[in-house]
């Protein structure tokens, strides 16, 4: 595979992107909008200098590597010489079903269909194309430039041949592939969830507040950044989409979305990206503030 095609051109997009065209492969960036397309560039680059500075890229490997993105507003043009294309859209299954019959109606044979979806199944998602044999799963974690490791989920129809040059490609743009079975969540969400949604109801019923709750996972438990700090990060509204693919896909109570989450994204507190969650966040400012809703 040298071509490599990414859909959505948000945070994981652009990390998808960003890895790949470090590794030496030809990548396309689809978007809807090229003022997308051009803020994401950017920050692939922001995050290639940071690279420099540590010493982790040279200048000379960030340029090559930046040379190896095009962008196009057009998925048609964007995906019609791609031997992989990545799609890494928003978590909605209707939305992914859509791109999928379009990749499928466009790219050429042979060409893999993966996604980065980080909870709804590979075999729906393969359902909706005419090659379900070529549709894989390819969840990278956040921020993809820095995590080590990619989720490869085999849906009811992957073949044996499509899933090996996945995680091979995936080894070979220094990741750590883990190979998975495709039921909701699959392994790192349908764990990861279900704690975020326990400390929500633990901050919910009172028994702490938001940074007691942290402090105790991240000192009591060594996870490197706590519970609700990690949803903000995430976002809320993803997690709450992950948590409701969860609960329909196994029918037990014990994935239903916590109350106060529901009501958190209603009132459109998203977490980092929203500049509010269980924390506040100021641009410039490093400083983790508890969220005026759970001063003390």
């Amino acid at each position: 595979m040298k071509n490599i095609s990414v859909i959505g051109a948000g945070q994981m997009g652009n990390g998808i992107a960003h890895v790949f065209a470090q590794g030496g492969y030809r990548v396309t960036l689809i978007d809807i909008a090229q003022d997308r397309l051009d803020k994401a560039v950017a920050t692939i680059g922001k995050n290639m200098d940071r690279q420099v500075a540590k010493g982790a890229l040279s200048e000379e490997q960030k340029q090559a590597a930046l040379a190896n993105i095009a962008t196009s507003t057009d998925l048609a043009a964007g995906v019609k010489a791609a031997d992989l294309v990545v799609e890494a859209a928003t978590e909605n299954v209707d939305l992914k079903l859509k791109i999928f019959r379009d990749m499928d109606a466009n790219a050429p044979k042979g060409c893999i269909l993966a996604t980065n979806t980080s909870s709804i199944s590979i075999t729906r998602i393969a359902a909706a194309t005419q090659r379900p044999a070529d549709v894989i799963g390819m969840h990278f974690m956040n921020p993809v430039p820095v995590m080590k490791l990619v989720e490869v989920i085999r849906g009811y129809n992957t073949t044996d041949a499509v899933t090996k040059a996945i995680m091979d490609l995936s080894t070979a743009i220094g990741k750590v592939p883990v190979e998975v079975n495709d039921y909701a969540g699959f392994v790192s969400n349908r764990i990861l969830m279900p704690m975020i949604n326990e400390a929500i109801e633990t901050l919910f019923q009172g028994v702490g507040g938001v940074a007691e709750i942290d402090t105790v996972m991240k000192l009591g438990m060594a996870h490197p950044m706590g519970p609700l700090q990690l949803a903000d990060f995430i976002g809320l509204d993803t997690c709450l989409a992950i948590l409701r693919v969860l609960h329909e896909g196994f029918g037990n109570p014990k994935y239903a979305p916590c109350p106060l989450l529901v009501q958190m994204v209603t009132a459109g507190k998203l977490g980092v990206k929203s500049g509010e969650g269980f924390y506040q966040y100021n641009a410039g400012s490093k400083d983790l503030v508890v969220a005026p809703a759970f001063a003390k």
